[in-house]
């Protein structure tokens, strides 16, 4: 067995999902004043329009990563996909 060094990525804009059947969860972290981060949670329907609105907003926070989970197989909304692809954000599957 090998020993694998990774190396440390940071993040400085990121936001999280969590995704349901009517509803997700998203978690915004980006840098405050000083050494602070601020945090902002909001829920969004999972609808075309909201997920629109989801988009933008993390558009506007300059969002670079976003990372999605979900319990069952609403991650595998092509719709939220296409939706984050069109404004530059591409979600990745956390395990």
């Amino acid at each position: 067995m090998e020993v694998e060094h990774d190396e440390q990525e940071i993040i400085q804009r990121v936001a999280a999902l969590d995704i349901g059947k009517a509803e997700l969860v998203c978690c915004v972290r980006v840098p405050g004043l000083g050494r602070r981060r601020m945090q902002e949670i909001r829920t969004f329907l999972t609808m075309t329009r909201s997920l629109l609105v989801l988009s933008e907003w993390l558009r506007s926070l300059g969002v670079t990563r976003v990372v999605m989970e979900a319990t069952s197989d609403y991650w595998d909304s092509r719709e939220l996909h296409q939706t984050g692809a069109g404004m530059g954000l591409f979600p990745q599957l956390t395990a």
